[in-house]
């Protein structure tokens, strides 16, 4: 993967502004241990959703970056002071023609690295390591799919269902099982 400076600014910018907004969303004392935890649960979850867009625009020869939204990382910062948690901190911008096939292959790689997130989340809480941790990564890995997972314009879910139809079922079911689950596990980790 190519990465231009800006590209590394934006993207570990959005990382550490994710991971605060969470932080302070969570209620969680504002300590380098609670930002470790909001980055790793998180801030992994957004980084490798955006990271696995452009690997996948880049293996089909696109030119694709990672760009920032700066007012929106702030808003979403000031936002959880209120315990409102809404992040849009940018997106890959993909340069170069695909077919409906690609697009839908560049859509679904973010969703999909969340599902496996979850998925690799649930295996350390079923094995029982740093159980807290994972059973948080893996509802917020679920989320983070199913969200984007909408089938509106500009979402992931909207490309993934206009090129395959039976990919976007499988990729929404598979998360939505993963949140059910998250309810049995939620109890037995109280």
């Amino acid at each position: 993967m190519k990465f231009s400076k800006k590209e590394i600014i934006d993207l570990v910018k959005s990382w550490i502004f994710v991971s605060l907004a969470f932080t302070i969303f969570q209620g969680l004392k504002l300590e380098f241990s609670t930002l470790i935890f909001s980055t790793i649960t998180i801030g992994l979850g957004f980084i490798l959703h955006e990271l696995a867009h452009k690997f996948v625009a880049q293996k089909y020869g696109c030119a694709a970056e990672f760009r920032s939204n700066d007012s929106m990382l702030l808003f979403g910062v000031v936002l959880s002071f209120f315990s409102l948690l809404f992040l849009a901190p940018g997106a890959v911008f993909i340069l170069g023609r695909v077919s409906l096939q690609q697009s839908g292959k560049i859509s679904a790689a973010g969703p999909a690295t969340n599902i496996i997130l979850a998925l690799l989340f649930l295996v350390f809480v079923t094995l029982g390591v740093f159980p807290q941790i994972a059973f948080l990564g893996m509802i917020i890995n679920s989320w983070l799919a199913v969200f984007n997972l909408l089938p509106f314009p500009s979402f992931d879910g909207q490309k993934i269902l206009a090129w395959n139809k039976v990919v976007y079922i499988g990729m929404v079911i598979v998360s939505g099982l993963i949140m059910v689950l998250q309810t049995f596990l939620g109890g037995q980790l109280s």
